[in-house]
């Protein structure tokens, strides 16, 4: 029978030992063992895996159904990079630097990501990860009551906007056409599991008022993202990571607009509303 070793990152996640692209190709109770582990650590870490982008694609295929993007070379692989020349959208990924969960203004958001390093930055690039869930469970019953009755709307306008402070009215309508999503600030999974819903794209608190609301936000995700809460992965080339969108929230460190950092990115589609 199959198993997965694994060793605890910190606060989130676990490296998972014993794995190498051989194994990810043949081994067919690996996709539902990775599920188990991803579901028990939110974030799973495979050192020097160096898939190349048809092994990921097979695999994540096992996991779940997975996004695609027909403009790309390879549709189910979305290239992470700021040079435009390999990815049209490369600004818009400059607001990855705000913690985010992936689709909140999304009617399903996604489930989990891969992201495999094809190259690194010489300076700056890793990815920060810390738990919603945990984020909930510490919370003291008074505030779990309070903050299950919130609901708080998602915008691109809100995270776009901690980016291009003084944007153009073109850049104003694009992030516009974008619609608005109000979800509530407590997620309450299928599994019985809760969690927050929290990061860039919160723009206030429905029935608030806009500044006590902001407050709020600014002081849920300080706490939910504080120094020990958060496992930081520094990128080396062939490491593939999984995060579990659902339950991690997330962010890269800067690093300069010129670097070649390269990171392919499969998206599995999501299957459960923020409800």
């Amino acid at each position: 029978m199959s198993v997965l070793a694994t060793e605890q990152l910190g606060a989130v996640g676990a490296a998972v030992l014993g794995v190498d692209r051989d194994r990810v190709l043949a081994d067919d109770t690996l996709p539902g063992l990775c599920l188990e582990a991803l579901e028990a650590n939110g974030v799973l870490l495979f050192r020097d895996l160096h898939l190349d982008d048809d092994t990921q694609v097979a695999f994540c295929r096992k996991l779940g159904e997975v996004e695609t993007f027909p403009a790309h070379p390879v549709p189910e692989i979305f290239r992470v990079t700021l040079d435009p020349d390999k990815n049209p959208v490369a600004d818009y990924l400059l607001g990855t630097v705000e913690w985010h969960i992936d689709g909140c203004v999304d009617e399903i958001p996604t489930k989990a990501t891969v992201l495999s390093a094809h190259a690194v930055a010489e300076s700056g690039g890793d990815t920060e990860f810390a738990s919603t869930y945990a984020a909930y469970d510490e919370l003291g019953d008074d505030e779990k009551e309070t903050y299950e009755r919130l609901r708080v709307v998602h915008t691109l306008e809100a995270s776009q906007s901690l980016v291009y402070r003084d944007p153009s009215a073109e850049q104003l309508a694009a992030w516009r056409r974008r619609a608005a999503k109000e979800q509530p600030l407590v997620w309450r999974h299928r599994s019985g599991r809760r969690s927050l819903v929290l990061g860039a794209t919160a723009s206030h608190v429905v029935g608030m008022d806009p500044d006590v609301g902001r407050d709020l936000l600014a002081d849920l995700l300080a706490r939910s993202t504080a120094p020990d809460r958060v496992y930081r992965h520094e990128w080396a080339l062939g490491d593939t990571v999984i995060w579990d969108n659902r339950g991690v929230i997330h962010r890269v460190r800067p690093y300069d607009r010129s670097s070649r950092r390269d990171m392919h990115r499969t998206t599995l589609l999501g299957d459960e509303p923020i409800q």
